[in-house]
């Protein structure tokens, strides 16, 4: 069989909608520590593609099109689906402690506060300004 992973800094990356975008990617810097890396806006000022940047990882992101793709079609955004969500992202972070209060300042609302794993490492999971759970936390895979 042929191998499928390309070598790259982070060969799986998250993809979020926003209905407000451009808020959504300022907040996320703030809140969570993400740098920009590409932001394309579309003309009416919605994001068309956006990518954003944490240590080695990545996550895409853009506006909730006003006229759905294919592959908008395809997904919801959490208050449609009654604030539950059917992905979360992990983050890895240097100090859980920082994280979350770096989080809270910002309002994020907390889903589980900060604690220790049974399977090594401490964290939490909060909700961005739309509703998209995110945990945060020491615990690192590799």
């Amino acid at each position: 069989m042929p191998n499928l992973v390309k070598s790259t800094r982070s060969s799986v990356i998250p993809v979020l909608r926003y209905r407000e975008a451009s808020a959504a990617i300022e907040w996320l810097c703030a809140a969570f520590g993400f740098e920009k890396n590409l932001v394309v806006p579309n003309e009416d000022g919605t994001i068309a593609h956006a990518q954003l940047s944490f240590g080695n990882g990545m996550i895409m992101l853009g506006s909730v099109p006003k006229n759905e793709t294919d592959f908008g079609r395809l997904m919801k955004q959490p208050d449609e689906i009654g604030g539950a969500e059917t992905q979360s992202s992990y983050v890895i972070v240097e100090d859980a402690h920082a994280a979350y209060a770096r989080a809270k300042a910002a309002g994020a609302r907390i889903a589980i506060e900060i604690k220790d794993e049974d399977y090594g490492g401490r964290g939490f999971s909060c909700y961005d300004l739309e509703g998209h759970l995110w945990s945060f936390g020491t615990y690192d895979p590799w």
